[in-house]
Formats: structure tokens, sequence, C-alpha cells
């Protein structure tokens, strides 16, 4: 009998393959506390909604700096575009020429304002210059008066000028017609009369052809005005206008030389480029005929349109300037928030930082998580701060005033909140970088 040997029947433990020996594409998984970019925002996330009313806190700066510059341009902005509507309702390309203020070659001023120089005859001569830059020329003088109709009354400021007035001072009819020239030449007593006056005198209803007082002089009303929108001292909407000629035989006007004068002579130009040659033109012109020699000695001054536009431009544009950067502090302290936030976030969360080191993170990606969450709070506050800011800028109506906003303003503000969140917040990221494990796990 052949005896066979027993078989060894005893369990075998299982095989194991060496760490060194994983088949190619095959990769431990992650343990620890390593991570993407998209973990890094769902911790921070997690990290921000776990103390939403300290993560308030922490981005209120931002906000407010935000909501600050967004308001604040828009509404700066918006009284510029208005003070520029408001003068080109004037008239365009428009020169005004007046009797300059102050003493020149011995006047003296008056009781009432400048010594008037401005005749009659030199807005005339202005008229007569041979020159295509000049589109039209309206003298103008005006006086407060009693307006009576039936037995109806009211205060109206009754102007003198030419038929011109109407496209050089942009003041086109709702009804009826101007004056023209056949009726300055005869003196005639017709009147334009402005909106409130229509519904002071006449109740709203249609005044064509009917008579009004004007002090002692009655006038045939033969046009209206349109609501003008305004209210107040030198209301357009209070507003006579007659033809020059028949405001100086009927109303007091001063003279110079034996001549009557003119509060302005408003002079449009031809194109916008033409202001400031036809500004030179009529200089010369008005030294030439007041016999001065040196321009020091001006007893006129010419008003340019387009440099009162620049001026009032450029201070308000310096003035938004100035609010905006006062507002962008607010941005500064915001960030100085973030950044002693999150260094006590940092001190708060050390055992945690200390785990997730053990477990395999790597100092970059306690790096990325705290800086990420930095990064949110401020653009999070950005995102508030654009609608709070959106909305401040809208009661800006209240005072009359429609906000503009700018895209790129919007944008700097925004992309400004963001670094603002990535630069405070990159210091308490790398202090939670560099900590040590091991004293992070004995931190108590």
């Amino acid at each position: 009998m052949t005896t066979q040997p027993l078989k060894d029947t005893a369990p075998q433990p299982p095989s194991q393959t060496p760490i060194s020996q994983t088949p190619a594409g095959q990769h431990r998984p992650r343990t620890g506390g390593g991570m993407g970019l998209g973990g890094a925002v769902t911790v921070a996330w997690r990290a921000i909604l776990g103390s939403p009313l300290r993560s308030m806190l922490t981005a209120l700066g931002v906000i407010i700096g935000v909501a600050a510059v967004i308001a604040l341009t828009a509404i700066g902005s918006g009284s510029t575009a208005g003070v520029t509507k408001n003068l080109e309702a004037l008239g365009t390309n428009l020169l005004t020429v007046g009797s300059a203020r102050g003493n020149f070659g011995g006047g003296s001023l008056v009781r009432g304002g400048p010594r008037q120089t401005i005749t009659l005859k030199d807005a005339e001569a202005i008229a007569a210059l041979d020159s295509a830059k000049i589109a039209g020329v309206a003298p103008s003088t005006q006086s407060s008066v009693q307006a009576k109709a039936g037995s109806l009354n009211t205060q109206a400021t009754v102007i003198g000028t030419w038929p011109a007035y109407e496209t050089v001072r942009n003041s086109p009819l709702a009804t009826g017609s101007y004056f023209t020239d056949e009726d300055v030449k005869g003196r005639k007593r017709v009147a334009v009369i402005g909106y409130q006056l229509v519904q002071d005198l006449f109740s709203g209803a249609d005044p064509l052809n009917q008579k009004v007082r004007l002090g002692n002089v009655t006038f045939t009303v033969i046009g209206t005005l349109p609501d003008k929108g305004a209210s107040g001292f030198g209301n357009p909407n209070g507003q006579v206008i007659v033809p020059l000629s028949t405001f100086q035989q009927r109303f007091s006007t001063t003279r110079s030389g034996g001549q009557p004068t003119v509060s302005n002579v408003y002079v449009q130009a031809t194109t916008a480029a033409d202001l400031t040659p036809l500004q030179s033109e009529i200089t010369t012109l008005l030294e030439t005929r007041h016999k001065i020699t040196d321009s020091a000695n001006d007893d006129f001054q010419i008003q340019n349109q387009a440099d009162s536009l620049a001026s009032l431009n450029s201070i308000t544009t310096t003035l938004t300037l100035l609010v905006g950067a006062i507002a962008g502090i607010s941005l500064l302290v915001g960030g100085i928030g973030i950044m002693n936030i999150m260094l006590v976030s940092v001190t708060e969360r050390t055992r945690e930082i200390g785990v997730r080191k053990a477990l395999g993170a790597k100092p970059r990606d306690i790096l990325t998580q705290f800086l990420v969450e930095a990064f949110v709070l401020s653009v999070g506050g950005g995102v508030i701060g654009l609608v709070l800011g959106v909305g401040a800028a809208y009661l800006g109506t209240l005072a009359g005033i429609t906000p503009v906003f700018s895209p790129v303003t919007i944008g700097i503000a925004f992309l400004f909140s963001a670094l603002v969140g990535i630069f405070f917040g990159y210091y308490p990221a790398a202090q939670a970088a560099k900590l040590d494990p091991v004293d992070s796990l004995r931190y108590e």
C-alpha cells in the first residue's frame, strides 16, 4: 500500500499586491483632507453658512463700499447729464453777449446790476456780420409786470426780443404763431405767453386772439408756449414774449450813449466748432464799436456755451470721482474686516486644520480653502452691494435726478470687491497653510 503525502489544507492568507505593483491607471483613494477647487468652494460655502450673521457682518464693509460707489457715481453722472440737458434746452451752440460786471473804463455799477453797455445797435451790427458761422441773433431785455385777463391776474416776466428767439433759445410754440419782423417794425402789441399764464389767466382755455393786460398795456395773444416743467424764480412757464420794439416803447428801458440798451444778445452759431472763432469775431467787432484798445477794459462779456458745459462737466466729474474715492475707502475697510475675521477663523479651526493635514491635505489645499472662503465672502458682498447700489441710485429720482449707470464703473466696483477678498484673505490663508499638523492636533 502506497501512502500518499497529505496535502496542506490550512487556509492561506489572501495575496496582497505591493503598493509599488499597483496596476497602471489605478490610484490609491485619498483618505485625507486633499481636495480640488470644487471641494474647496463647497467647504468654504459650508463654513460661511455655518455662521450666517458673522459672515454678513464680515461682508458688510464690502456691501456698503460697492453700493456707495455705484449709487454715488450713477447719481453724479445723472446730475452731469441733467445740467447738460438744461443748458442745451436754452439753445444749442449759443453765445451770450452781455454787459461786463465790474468797473470798466471808468464806468460804475448802477443799482440792480452792472452798467448796461450793450445797445440795440450792437445787436444789429452782430446780426449784420457777413459770417456763415451765424445761424441766428436775438437781442433780449425783460421786466417783471402784473399780467391781467378779465378778473384774473398774476405776476409775469415780459421779454422783448426778435422773432429769431424761437430757434436761438430753443423755445418752440405749443399753439399759434410767433410775431414777425413786420410786427417788430410796426411795434405791434402781440404776445406769446407761457404755459403757467394760460392756466392762471385763462383757466387752461384757448387764449389765442384773447386780450391780456401787461402793466398798463393791452396785448393780443397770438401764441402759447409748452409746459417746460419749471417753477419758482425765473420760471419760463411764466414768461410773455413780445416784439423788442414794442417793449422799448411801452416799458421802461435804459440807454447808453443815447441808444436803447438790451440785457443780452443771444447768438446761435451754425455748428459747435464755430463757437470759439465766432466769439473772437464778435469780440473784435464790439471792441471797435466801443473804442476799446485794451481787452482788459472790455465793457462786455461773452459766455460760450461750450466752455460753460465743459466747466460744469469738469466740476461734476471731479465731485463724482471724489465721492467715489471716499466710498471706495469702505471697500478697503471691508477688506480689513474680512482679514480680521479670517484670522479669527484660522485660530478657531486649528484642530480641524491639523486633522486635515494628518489625513493627507497639503499646505496648498489649506491655502486654497481659506482663500476661496475669503473670495466668496467678498464676491457675495459685491453682488449684494450691486443690487443695493442700483436701488439707492434710483432714490435720486425723488430729487429730480435720473441716475446714469456706467457698465465700466459697475464692473470696476465688482472686480475691486473680488480683489479685496483675495488680497486681504491671502495672509490668513497663508498662516493656516503654515500650521504644523502635530501642534495643530494638540491645540485646545
